[in-house]
C-alpha cells in the first residue's frame, strides 16, 4: 500500500507538467495543451480538429481520402518535391483521421521545427488539388478495398458495428466503397477542408524543447492560415441492444467472431475508473481475464479471446473478438454469453480486483515514458471534459475501490448482455 502511495506521489510530481492554456485570435479561443520537455532536442505538435472525423462523411470514404490528399504535399511542389523537402530535414508531417477528429501532426528536431511550421503553412495554403493526385489516391484506396475483401477480421468487425449501430456512419466502411470513391471529386475535398479544417474546430497539442511563449507564437502563425469558422457538433449515436447472430459466408477454415452490445457509460462519467477495472477483469487483460481463462485455457476454443469497453464522446459500446474452428463456432458463442452473464450476475472476485489494481497501478509509469504519451493523455482528458491530471486522481480511486463498489457497478450494466454476434465463416 505504501509503495502505491509513493508511486502516485512521484507520478503527480513528474507528470503534471502538461498544461491547458488558451490562444485568442479575434473572437476565437483555441485550446492549447502544452508541455515543456528539455530532455531531447525535439518538438512535437498536433492540430486536432473536432467534429471532423469520418462520422462527418458526406460520401463514404471522403474524410479518409482527404487525409491522403494532404499527405501528397502541395500543388506547387507536387508529392515528390514536397516529400523531398521534408526528408532533407528529417521532418515528419502527416494527416490522419479517426471517427470524431481529423489530425495534422508535425514532428522534428528543434533545429528544423521552424522550417517544418513553414512547410505546414504551405500545405494549408496550397493542397495538391490536381486530377492526377486525386486519381492516384483513389487507385490506392480501391486497392485497399480490394484487399479488404479477403480480410475476414475486417468484414466481421464491420458487420458487427452495423448490427450494433444500424443506419449510422459506424455501419459504413470508413475507407468507403468502390462506388463511393469513384463518386468523390476535388470539390468534395475542398468543401470538406474549408468547412472542417478550421480555426473554430482546432485544438493545439504541443510539447518538447521549446518554451510556452515560443510555442504559442508558432501556433498562432499556423492557426491564422485556417478559415475562421466552426462546424456543428457531432450527434450522439446510440447502440442497439438486440440478441442476434449474423453469418457471412466465405472460403475459410476458421470462424471469425466479433460481438458487440450497448454500454451506457457517458464519455465524461465519474465512474470511468470503475469501467476500466471491470473491463480489465472481464476481457482486456489478456491471460487472467475471464474470457481468456474460460474460452482458451479451460475450453480450448480459441487462441485468443478479448473484449473492450469503448467509451467515446459520441458513442460507447462493448465489443470483443475471438477466432475458432468452424465446428466450434456455436460452442464459442454460447461460452461468451455464459461468461458475460455470470460476470453480470456475480461480479468480480477479491482476487481479480487485487490483481487488476496491481497491474493498473504498477504499469502506470510505462504509459507515461514519452512526451507523445503524456501529450496524448492530456489531450484525452481535455477532450473528455476532464481536468488535466485527472487520470492520476483515478489511480487513487482505483487503489481505494472496494469489491462491493465494483460489483454494484458491474451489476448495473446489464445492457452488455444484449449481444450481437457477427460470424464470418466457411460457406
Amino acid at each position: 500500500m505504501k509503495r502505491v502511495i509513493i508511486l502516485i506521489a512521484i507520478l503527480q510530481g513528474v507528470l503534471m507538467s502538461a498544461n491547458l492554456e488558451a490562444i485568442k485570435i479575434g473572437k476565437n479561443t483555441i485550446p492549447f495543451i502544452f508541455e515543456e520537455d528539455r530532455h531531447l532536442p525535439i518538438i512535437s505538435m498536433q492540430l486536432v480538429f473536432r467534429n471532423s472525423g469520418f462520422l462527418t462523411d458526406s460520401k463514404d470514404g471522403l474524410v479518409k481520402l482527404t487525409a491522403k490528399l494532404l499527405n501528397e504535399g502541395t500543388k506547387r511542389d507536387g508529392s515528390v518535391g514536397f516529400a523531398t523537402k521534408l526528408e532533407n530535414r528529417a521532418i515528419n508531417l502527416s494527416a490522419q483521421t479517426g471517427a470524431e477528429t481529423f489530425v495534422i501532426e508535425l514532428n522534428s528536431l528543434k533545429s528544423e521545427f521552424n522550417r517544418g511550421v513553414e512547410l505546414l503553412k504551405e500545405l494549408l495554403k496550397d493542397p495538391n488539388y490536381t486530377d492526377e493526385t486525386l486519381k492516384k489516391i483513389k487507385t490506392q484506396t480501391m486497392g485497399e478495398l480490394k484487399r479488404k475483401e479477403s480480410d475476414f477480421d475486417y468484414i466481421s468487425a464491420l458487420t458487427m458495428r452495423g448490427m450494433v449501430f444500424p443506419n449510422t456512419k459506424l455501419a459504413r466502411p470508413s475507407l468507403g466503397t468502390v462506388e463511393s470513391i469513384k463518386d468523390i471529386n476535388l470539390s468534395d475535398i475542398r468543401d470538406y477542408i474549408s468547412s472542417h479544417i478550421t480555426m473554430g474546430n482546432a485544438i493545439v497539442v504541443m510539447g518538447g524543447d521549446i518554451n510556452s511563449s515560443e510555442a504559442t507564437k508558432l501556433a498562432i502563425g499556423i492557426l491564422k492560415e485556417l478559415p475562421d469558422t466552426k462546424s456543428k457538433p457531432l450527434p450522439t449515436l446510440k447502440a442497439v441492444g438486440k440478441n442476434q447472430i449474423k453469418e457471412v459466408a466465405v472460403e475459410s477454415k476458421q470462424a471469425y467472431i466479433y460481438f458487440g452490445a450497448p454500454l451506457y457509460i457517458p464519455y465524461n462519467s465519474k465512474e470511468r475508473y470503475l469501467s476500466k477495472v471491470a473491463s480489465f477483469i472481464l476481457g482486456s487483460s489478456g491471460f487472467g481475464s475471464r474470457l481468456m481463462e474460460e474460452i482458451r485455457v479451460k475450453r480450448g476454443l480459441a487462441y485468443s479471446a478479448y473484449s473492450r469497453f469503448a467509451i467515446n464522446r459520441t458513442y460507447s459500446y462493448f465489443w470483443g473478438y475471438l477466432q475458432t474452428k468452424v465446428a466450434s463456432k456455436e460452442e464459442a458463442i454460447e461460452s461468451v454469453k455464459e461468461v458475460i452473464s455470470k460476470f453480470l450476475e456475480k461480479g468480480a472476485t477479491e482476487e481479480e480486483l487485487e490483481s487488476a489494481k496491481k497491474f493498473l497501478l504498477g504499469s502506470e509509469p510505462l504509459r507515461n515514458e514519452t512526451l507523445s504519451q503524456r501529450l496524448h493523455r492530456a489531450f484525452q482528458e481535455f477532450y473528455q471534459d476532464r481536468p488535466i491530471g485527472s487520470t492520476l486522481k483515478d489511480l487513487e480511486k482505483i487503489q481505494n475501490i472496494k469489491l462491493d463498489e465494483l460489483n454494484s457497478f458491474i451489476k448495473r450494466h446489464t445492457e452488455i448482455d444484449k449481444l450481437s454476434f457477427s460470424v464470418v465463416t466457411k460457406k
